[in-house]
């Protein structure tokens, strides 16, 4: 998989990082990357990314 931060971070180091893959996109925090990651469903992590787009 291929770790990416997102663009609005910031050199805190208080961001979180994304992975995709076909059928899920798995996140993590970019602190602690060893900690472990969520796994999100596609459709779920679409419904999450045009909730907070809409907003």
């Amino acid at each position: 998989m291929t770790w990416r931060k997102s663009s609005y971070s910031t050199g805190t180091g208080n961001c979180v990082e994304i992975a995709l893959t076909a059928h899920t996109t798995h996140v993590r925090d970019s602190k602690n990357p060893h900690a472990g990651a969520i796994a999100i469903p596609a459709p779920a992590w679409a419904e999450f990314l045009r909730a907070t787009k809409a907003r």
